[in-house]
C-alpha cells in the first residue's frame, strides 16, 4: 500500500492512488498542558483556536512546512493516518512533500514523525516539484517551467526543467503571515484586538490585493484594546487591500529574484507558457492579475490549487518502484528515499 502525504503548515492531506484525495483536515491539535494527552485533532482542534481553558492548549505542531514540535506531529500523523489505513499488517510506502529550502535535520526531522506511524518507507519530494505535477505541468522534459506554490506557512518558487529544479526559492511569507498583517491593520486602524481565526475568515470573505470591481463588507469582531470592551467593525475589501499588498509585493520580488537567476534558455520557455500559480492563497482578489502586472508574464492559477500538492504527491508514487530499484536518477522527481 502507497501513501501520498502533504504535511502543510495549515492542513494536513492524505491521498491514496486507487481513492484521490481522502483527507484534508488543519493541521491543529489540542493537548492537555499537565499530562500531554491528546483532546482534539484536526477540524475538532480547529474550533478551539482562542476558546481553550488554561489546562488546554491548540497549537499548529508545523511551521513554515517544517516541524516545531516532534512529539505533537507523529500524535497527529498518527490519528489521521488511522483514519485511512486499518491494516498494521501491511506496512504502507509514503511520498511526503517538504519545502524546497529545508535542511538535513529537518529532513530528517519529517521521516522520523512519519516513520514513527509504522511505515516500511519515506520518500520525499520538493512542495514545488509536487505542486507543478499536480497542475499536470509537464516538468519531465526539456522545457522550462515556472511554478509558485503560496500555501499557509511557505511560499515556494521554482523553475524545473528535466524532473529537477533549475533555481528555487522558499518564502516564509504566506497565508499566515497575512492573518498576521491583518490584525495588526485592525488594532493599528480602529483599536480592535482580533484572533487568528477571525483574520482568516476576514481574508477568505474580502481579501484582495488590487482595487476590488465590487466592494465587500466583512464584520470584524473582538476586543476594544482601549476599553476592554466587546466591539465590532464593518471592514470593507479596500481596507483589507492595505494590509495585504505589502506581503503581496514581497512574494513578487521572491518571483522576480528567481527570474534574474533562470538561466536564459528556461527564462525564454517561461516567456512563452507564463507562471502556474497553486496553493489556496492563489485566490486571493486580484492576486494573479498583480503578479502579471510585476512580472509582464501571463500568469495561470491551477484548478483546485489548493489540492495541487498532495495531487502531485500522489503521482509521483508512480516513481517509487524506480527508486525502491535504486534508479534515482536526474529523471525521477523524488528527492530521496529513507
Amino acid at each position: 500500500m502507497d501513501i501520498a502525504l502533504d504535511l502543510g503548515s495549515c492542513n494536513f492531506r492524505v491521498y491514496l492512488p486507487e481513492k484521490g484525495k481522502v483527507l484534508d483536515e488543519p493541521s491543529v491539535i489540542t493537548y492537555d498542558i499537565f499530562d500531554k494527552d491528546i483532546v482534539a485533532a484536526g477540524g475538532d482542534a480547529y474550533k478551539t483556536i482562542g476558546k481553550t481553558p488554561t489546562r488546554l492548549k491548540t497549537v499548529f505542531p508545523l511551521e513554515g512546512g517544517v516541524i516545531a514540535e516532534l512529539d505533537l506531529v507523529e500524535e497527529l500523523i498518527s490519528i489521521f493516518l488511522s483514519k485511512v489505513t486499518t491494516s498494521k499488517v501491511v506496512m504502507p510506502r509514503v511520498v511526503a512533500c517538504i519545502p524546497g529550502e529545508i535542511t538535513e535535520v529537518e529532513k530528517r526531522a519529517v521521516v522520523n514523525a512519519i516513520s514513527s506511524f509504522g511505515v516500511r518507507r519515506v520518500y520525499l519530494i520538493e512542495s514545488a516539484k509536487a505542486a507543478a505535477m499536480g497542475a499536470e505541468m509537464d516538468i519531465m522534459s526539456p522545457h522550462g517551467s515556472m511554478i509558485v506554490d503560496i500555501g499557509g506557512g511557505t511560499t515556494d518558487i521554482a523553475v524545473m526543467s528535466l524532473g529537477g529544479v533549475a533555481v528555487s526559492k522558499a518564502i516564509k511569507n504566506a497565508g499566515k503571515y497575512m492573518d498576521g498583517e491583518i490584525i495588526k491593520y485592525v488594532r493599528r486602524k480602529y483599536s480592535l484586538i482580533i484572533g487568528d481565526t477571525t483574520a482568516e475568515e476576514c481574508k477568505k470573505a474580502i481579501g484582495c490585493v488590487m482595487p476590488p470591481k465590487e466592494e465587500k463588507v466583512f464584520r470584524v469582531k473582538g476586543r476594544d484594546s482601549m476599553r476592554g470592551l466587546p466591539r465590532y467593525v464593518d471592514m470593507k475589501s479596500s481596507e483589507i487591500m492595505e494590509a495585504l499588498v505589502e506581503p503581496a509585493m514581497n512574494i513578487i520580488k521572491g518571483i522576480r529574484e528567481v527570474l534574474e537567476k533562470t538561466p536564459p534558455e528556461l527564462i525564454g520557455d517561461i516567456y512563452t507558457d507564463g507562471i502556474t500559480l497553486t496553493g489556496g492563497l492563489s485566490q486571493l482578489g486580484g492576486f494573479a492579475e498583480l503578479i502579471s502586472q510585476q512580472t509582464k508574464l501571463d500568469i495561470h492559477v491551477a484548478e483546485n490549487p489548493a489540492d495541487c500538492v498532495v495531487k502531485g504527491c500522489g503521482m509521483a508514487i508512480e516513481y517509487v518502484a524506480d527508486a525502491e530499484n535504486n534508479a534515482l536518477s536526474s529523471v525521477n522527481p523524488l528527492l530521496a528515499a529513507y
